[in-house]
């Protein structure tokens, strides 16, 4: 999945930097060219370690605990069991795989949320010594609660659009 995933990041991380920007801008009220800077070497770091990061470890949990075993599609647990604890790498159920990659994309963006939230954060952090870290937390949080809204567009618009 990190394959199918990075490349939605990758064509997403312009129009999220621009929106976080704004967003950070106006809450932490610097200016938008200081919040650019922060946010765009944040999201960078995230984007470059902390999803990749939290993938390896996704994957390394579904196999060391089993997931890594074709279980079959018969019941509505395998079905939701192959889309969550094998999300990471899903097993190739050819037939099934049109819905089966935007479900289970979905379900990544909740470790990635906290992945991007952590990792941006802690960069904000580092390149904001003057402001609360408090502040920074709650207004990271939620540029990415605004953002990662947003990137839940890509899994709904590929279940939405036959062929997609």
């Amino acid at each position: 999945m990190i394959f199918l995933v990075m490349p939605a990041f990758a064509l997403s991380i312009i129009p999220i930097i621009l929106i976080e920007a704004i967003y950070i801008s106006k809450t932490l009220e610097i200016s938008r060219k200081e919040a650019a800077k922060i946010v765009a070497v944040s999201n960078l770091v995230s984007t470059i370690v902390g999803i990749p990061l939290t993938w390896v470890i996704l994957a390394a949990i579904q196999i060391i605990t089993g997931g890594g075993s074709a279980y079959g599609l018969s019941s509505a647990l395998t079905k939701a069991l192959a889309v969550t604890w094998q999300a990471p790498w899903l097993i190739p159920y050819e037939s099934e795989l049109h819905w089966m990659i935007p479900v289970a994309g979905f379900v990544l963006l909740i470790p990635f949320f906290f992945a991007s939230w952590w990792t941006e954060y802690f960069v904000t952090k580092q390149l904001s010594r003057t402001l609360e870290a408090a502040l920074i937390k709650k207004t990271t949080r939620n540029a990415n609660l605004i953002t990662y809204s947003l990137l839940t567009l890509w899994p709904i618009g590929m279940l939405m659009i036959p062929n997609a």
